[in-house]
This record gives structure tokens, C-alpha cells and sequence, in this order.
């Protein structure tokens, strides 16, 4: 069996079907980042969630039921709040739970296991992001913001620039222009960067300037994440149209192998979280009692782990987070979903 062939046809194919699943919802975060700059005032950051760390942890792990986004856009948008005040422990967890705990999710996740114990495969899948996304999000709260933001996002999020922001009495969510020529947005783009703040110095406090901040804002930071959106994109499709789905079939048989692979699939596929259950159907037993799928706990890790870290994610992240937090992450990830998933296994 060939393990490994490169067809540029079907690379284009798959490349292009990426792009066009991953774009629109990529659009749809960079439009509520535009809306949260211009429309959400920094102090209902502070007044959003409880005092206490764990119950505001918990809290944002349950967001996605409200405010549902795919992983393609939530980058953007968990920027956007960290630099309106947000605790970033907060933003992590929400970053990593929202992609799966969504009515949109959990319906299709139902529908591509339908007849196959559905309510398990969902029941699972949710508790265990939720559980992982916390657990991450309290970690994250007992570090140094220095630690693992990014240097620009920290500049922004430093509560004496929220303070003047106040002093002066802007209208919510118009920052002054101080404030949005950061160091990383005057190196890699003083233009744009100087078209920011010239816009946002004379916009008036009026619906129709926070609704041009807005979009401004929205293509500024569309712009920003595309370029690492096509790049996963591209690695993905490397690896989906060059390794055939039988090489990794024999694999299924051990639970260590098993749940691992699964996981290096999901890291490697990049799909959507709204689509990726009926992908992860596909390698489950294609007859009752047959042993020629992957088991229960192995694609239980395929659905945990690709929404919270794939390859465009990883690209994506760094517009957030250090890289050696993003590292950090993504060991911790794998450790901590592979071993639950592996004793899972281990219980039947």
C-alpha cells in the first residue's frame, strides 16, 4: 500500500475546501471583535463575571451556549475581549470550550452518531471539554499575565490605559489613539496602524462612528488572522490528500495507539468543529460487534482535542499567546485528554 503520494489536484481541492468552510466563520469573529472594540464599554468586562476565580472559570466554560464560535474565529475575538479587560484565564477557557460546548455542535455531533449511542458519544465529548477548558482556564489563573501573553496584547490590556480611557470620558469602546498604535502594530504595519488612530481620533461618539470603529476594526483584525488560517490550511491539505486513511486503520487495535493517532488525526485534519463528529464517524466499526474501527475513547479524543489544537490553531494562537505558553498548551492538551481517554479505554 503506498503510504504517502502528492496530488496537486486534489491538494487545490482540499485546499480551496478548507478556505471556504474555515473564511466565513473567520469573518464572523473578526465582525464581533469590531463590534465588541466599538460597542462593549471596558468596564462590563470587570462586571460580566463573579469575583471569585473559580465560579467566573466555570462560568466562562459555559459561554459557548450563549455566544457560540467556531475555533476558526474565536481567536480574534478572545483578543479583543483580553484587551478590553477580560481576565485572560477567563478568555483561555471560553477560547477552549466554546468551539464545543454550542447548540450547533452538540446537534451534530448527535447526528453523525445517530444509531451508535448518540447521547454518550455527546454527553462525553461536552463534559470532558468543559472539564478540560476550566482546568486549564484555573492553571492559567495562578500565572503571571507576563508569562504567556503576547507582548502587544499585554500592552493593550494594562489596566492604567482602561483608566484613561475612562478619565476621559470617551463614549465605550473608543479608545484614545495612544492607545491603539501598540509596538507590534507600528513595526509590522505603521500605516495601517496610523489609519486606526486617525480614525479613531475623529470619530465623534455617535452610532454611525462606533459602527465605522467597528468595521475598521473587524478588517484589521480579519486581515491579521487570515494569513495563518491559510497557512494551516495548506499544511492540512498536505496531509489530507497524501496519507490514505488505511495506513492508520491497524492502528486501531491498541488503546494507547489508538487514542494518540486519533488525536494526531484531528491535529492534522484541522476540521471545523460543526462537522468534525461525522468525520470522526467514519472510523467506528462499519458493522455491529465488528472490530475494524477505532474504539469509543479514541474518537471521543478526535472530538476533544482538534476544536482546542490543530494546525491552523497553532498559527493562530501566536497572535494571542507566547510561544512557549502555546507549547506549554499544547503538551498539556495532549497529556491530559490522551490519559483520560486511555483509562476511558481501559474501563470499556
Amino acid at each position: 500500500m503506498e503510504r504517502f503520494s502528492f496530488h496537486p489536484q486534489d491538494f487545490a481541492f482540499s485546499f480551496l475546501s478548507l478556505l471556504f468552510e474555515g473564511v466565513p466563520f473567520l469573518l464572523l469573529g473578526a465582525l464581533a471583535s469590531g463590534l465588541i472594540e466599538a460597542f462593549v464599554p471596558a468596564r462590563w468586562m470587570t462586571r460580566l463575571l463573579p469575583r471569585s476565580v473559580f465560579a467566573a472559570t466555570l462560568l466562562s466554560g459555559l459561554l459557548g451556549l450563549v455566544f457560540p464560535m467556531c475555533e476558526c474565529g474565536i481567536v480574534p475575538v478572545i483578543r479583543r475581549l483580553i484587551r478590553k479587560g477580560l481576565p485572560a484565564s477567563c478568555a483561555v477557557t471560553y477560547m477552549l470550550s466554546a468551539p464545543v460546548i454550542s447548540p450547533v455542535v452538540i446537534i451534530s455531533t448527535w447526528a453523525a452518531f445517530k444509531g451508535r449511542n448518540p447521547e454518550q458519544m455527546v454527553l462525553f465529548r461536552v463534559a470532558l471539554s468543559f472539564a478540560v477548558a476550566v482546568l486549564v482556564g484555573l492553571v492559567v489563573s495562578r500565572l503571571r499575565p507576563q508569562d504567556y501573553l503576547a507582548p502587544e496584547v499585554l500592552a493593550e490590556a494594562r489596566p492604567k490605559r482602561r483608566a484613561l480611557s475612562s478619565a476621559l470620558g470617551r463614549a465605550p469602546g473608543i479608545a484614545p489613539a495612544a492607545e491603539v498604535v501598540t509596538a507590534e502594530t507600528v513595526s509590522e504595519n505603521p500605516e495601517r496602524a496610523q489609519a486606526l488612530a486617525e480614525l479613531e481620533r475623529d470619530l465623534r461618539p455617535t452610532f454611525a462612528g462606533r459602527v465605522r470603529l467597528a468595521i475598521a476594526r473587524a478588517a484589521a483584525d480579519f486581515l491579521d488572522v487570515a494569513v495563518y488560517l491559510v497557512i494551516g490550511a495548506a499544511l492540512t491539505s498536505v496531509f489530507n490528500t497524501s496519507v490514505p486513511r488505511e495506513a492508520v486503520m491497524p492502528l486501531a487495535l491498541n488503546p494507547w495507539l489508538s487514542v494518540f493517532t486519533m488525536m494526531g488525526l484531528a491535529f492534522s485534519l484541522a476540521l471545523c468543529s460543526t462537522s468534525d463528529a461525522f468525520v470522526a464517524a467514519t472510523f467506528t466499526a462499519t458493522t455491529a460487534g465488528s472490530n475494524d474501527g477505532f474504539p469509543f475513547a479514541a474518537l471521543l479524543a478526535f472530538l476533544t482535542l482538534g476544536p482546542m489544537l490543530d494546525v491552523k490553531l497553532i498559527f493562530l494562537y501566536r497572535l494571542v499567546f507566547r510561544p512557549r505558553f502555546i507549547a506549554m498548551l499544547a503538551l498539556g492538551l495532549v497529556l491530559l485528554i490522551g490519559l483520560v481517554c486511555v483509562r476511558l479505554s481501559g474501563m470499556g
